[in-house]
């Protein structure tokens, strides 16, 4: 087990990581040419130019204004400037809600740590249940600031329960708040958004086929039938594969255009010439801007064909369409109401904006999303419980005991007390997280099969599936194989009858591996974050091998967007632990507090200045994040129940279960006070807002 002194060692390795880190990241972005990778979304928004730097040719690559080195902080002050207002006008509101979700964190966190260590640290160290009771059981310093020093029946115990109280009504204080917040924070933004064509037009799906009439004409008869005064126009879906492959085409040849416009511009003395064989490497020489204009026209005209023909095509049109009104209470009505007598025929649903829309699923039948959805829903099982396997057998191996008993060639190694440290500070989390790399391509794959219409709603999902496998298989299979392997030879030589005490004590005895997994998750995670190595690299080389343009520079510095299916579920994995760790071994929440600083300062940054959103949906996603911290509350009691059943404390268990209870009741609230903000749109808001 790991002692103070490796949590020390390795938290000052950690920390030592992240500020080096935060030093490389504040030289490298003072740099002329790494403005691009550091700023791109000023760039991108037209309010950013290339630093300009006379004299000497180096000063253009590198700041020699060693004053600005002394100053290497300062964008963590600069990070925390911008208003909440500005910053929803400037990256939008899932950027501003998903920075909350860091926040929250903080509010709920650091007053139960210092409540946690004012009252429970105190409560559990004083006690010697480890020293006496079970001298033969693997412990470590950490423990004896845990639940697990308590002795059994003590009346302590009874401070842990009022805490655990505690605990979850300061928690669902702030989450009440909170959600009451970001509810009126998302119909002020619809309500004052840009009026665009998306706000009021709806998505139709599963349209019935019809004999006598085209997809088109039976859709322009329906709405004009039954929406006859808000009714404005449609547009059918339409398989235009072919039409995407020849704009696409024309945009590349646009873009070398330019290139060889850009280039003759400079030297009007020499027309710029090239070879029409392969590669441009053989064949033909012509003129490139002569070549580049004729091949122009010639895709325009084949677009131009190519749009009547899957416009008139019948086998080209596809059973969906977007329609619009000509107003947002016309869209609300259409989108929020049943169309026909069949549930299954004639969906509506809000339209997605444009950047949102997952185009490849418009067209699936309903029955056919039905199965897919079912078939993933088997699949993702046996994904979660496969991994049980492997997740625990290699937690089990990254430890000093199972490196000595699998390879004890390193015995003498593992001996050594700071490479000990090491390996018990970073070994059970580095694994973890490889194992973790490819989980979310899997889970968004399965995502798009599933058939969601917009991509937000496939991060949602993806998220979803991704916080239920840290569940069970980083939390979960974490805490009960990791304890139980560990504890192995006292299992087999007790009775029984101690088996589940051994258990109830071992749970909280893995805080110390959830300790290294936050500070290499965590700290070190969210500082290389800010760092952004692979995106410094990519731009430079795509800069200097393939940037033609300034269309192709502004590609090569795109920098992305947040991937909400994959940090959010992050988010939530903290939460989780910092919950269920809060009553049962109050060191750990020191560490999540510094988590939740670090990653506010370090994402309010990267969204200000880095990141450009993919797309924009209001914070749809909120409700996700209040239920998932829900179930974090529950999981805790659960926890407390079993871990107080082995302490010889069984009538705590009604007060508990009242606790779970309560906490159910107040999710069951919110969900219907505040989540319909989150699914429907009031016609009030709607009633005046016209084309």
């Amino acid at each position: 087990m790991a002692t103070l002194s490796d949590i020390g060692v390795a938290a000052g390795i950690n920390l030592l990581s992240a500020f080096i880190f935060f030093i490389a990241f504040a030289i490298l972005r003072l740099q002329p040419f790494n403005d691009r990778v550091y700023f791109p979304k000023w760039y991108l928004k037209g309010l950013r130019s290339s630093p300009s730097r006379s004299g000497a040719f180096v000063k253009k690559f590198v700041n020699l204004d060693f004053r600005s080195y002394l100053r290497f902080l300062n964008w963590m002050p600069e990070a925390l400037k911008m208003p909440e207002l500005e910053l929803i006008d400037h990256a939008g509101l899932d950027s501003a809600v998903y920075l909350r979700t860091y926040l929250i964190g903080l509010k709920i966190f650091v007053p139960i740590t210092f409540l946690a260590w004012a009252i429970l640290v105190p409560v559990n160290y004083t006690n010697k249940a480890l020293e006496l009771q079970l001298r033969n059981f693997t412990s470590s310093d950490i423990d004896k600031l845990s639940i697990s020093n308590v002795p059994d029946g003590s009346d302590r115990f009874w401070t842990h329960i009022v805490m655990a109280y505690a605990f979850t009504f300061w928690t669902c204080f702030v989450l009440l708040k909170e959600y009451e917040k970001v509810a009126n924070l998302r119909l002020q933004f619809i309500a004052s958004e840009k009026r665009r064509p998306d706000q009021f037009t709806v998505i139709v799906r599963n349209l019935p086929p019809d004999t006598d009439e085209s997809v088109s004409e039976s859709v322009e008869h329906f709405f004009l039938v039954n929406h006859p005064d808000t009714y404005l126009t449609h547009q059918v879906v339409c398989n235009a594969n072919k039409l995407a492959k020849l704009v696409k085409k024309r945009k590349s040849m646009q873009n070398w255009l330019d290139y060889y416009q850009l280039k003759y511009s400079r030297n009007n003395a020499k027309r710029p010439l090239m070879k029409t064989g392969f590669l441009g490497l053989c064949g033909k020489q012509v003129d490139a801007i002569d070549r580049h204009i004729s091949e122009i026209d010639k895709l325009s005209n084949e677009i131009a064909e190519e749009r009547e023909r899957v416009l008139k095509d019948p086998k080209a049109i596809m059973p969906a369409a977007f329609v619009s009104f000509k107003s947002r209470w016309g869209a609300a009505v259409c989108a929020q109401t049943q169309q026909v007598r069949n549930p299954t025929s004639m969906l509506t649903e809000w339209a997605p904006e444009p950047r949102d829309v997952y185009w490849q699923n418009l067209a699936i039948p309903y029955v056919s999303i039905a199965v897919r959805r079912l078939i993933m829903a088997v699949a993702f099982f046996f994904l979660t419980f496969f991994f049980i396997i492997p997740i625990a057998s290699v937690q089990a191996l990254a430890t000093i005991e199972g490196l000595e008993k699998e390879l004890p060639f390193l015995k003498p190694l593992t001996e050594v007390k700071f490479i000990r440290s090491v390996i018990q500070g970073f070994l059970p989390g580095i694994v973890l997280k490889i194992f973790l790399i490819f989980l979310p391509t899997i889970l968004m794959i399965m995502s798009k099969f599933e058939g969601f219409t917009s991509i937000s709603s496939l991060q949602r999902r993806s998220a979803t599936r991704y916080y239920l496998f840290n569940v069970v298989n980083v939390f979960l299979v974490s805490v009960v194989a990791g304890s139980a392997m560990e504890q192995l030879d006292t299992f087999i030589n007790q009775s029984a009858n101690e088996i589940p005490k051994t258990i109830g004590v071992g749970v909280p005895m893995r805080a110390t591996f959830f300790i290294t997994y936050i500070m290499v998750d965590g700290w070190a995670g969210i500082a290389a974050e800010i760092l952004m190595l692979k995106p410094l690299i990519f731009y430079h080389l795509k800069n200097f091998f393939l940037v033609k343009t300034e269309k192709d520079r502004e590609e090569a510095m795109d920098p992305g967007s947040l991937g909400f299916n994959t940090e959010e579920p992050r988010i939530q994995l903290y939460f989780l632990l910092g919950m269920v760790y809060a009553t049962v071994t109050p060191a750990l929440l020191p560490f999540i507090v510094v988590f939740f600083g670090l990653a506010y300062v370090v994402f309010r940054h990267q969204i200000i200045n880095v990141y450009n959103q993919e797309y924009e949906s209001a914070a749809a996603f909120w409700p996700d994040v209040h239920g998932r911290i829900i179930i974090a509350l529950l999981v805790s009691h659960v926890a407390l129940i079993g871990l107080l059943s082995t302490k010889h404390l069984v009538q705590s268990a009604p007060l508990l279960v009242a606790l779970a209870v309560l906490t159910i009741w107040f999710y069951t609230f919110c969900k219907a006070r505040y989540e319909p903000a989150f699914v429907r749109y009031p016609l009030q808001v709607c009633s005046f807002l016209h084309i």
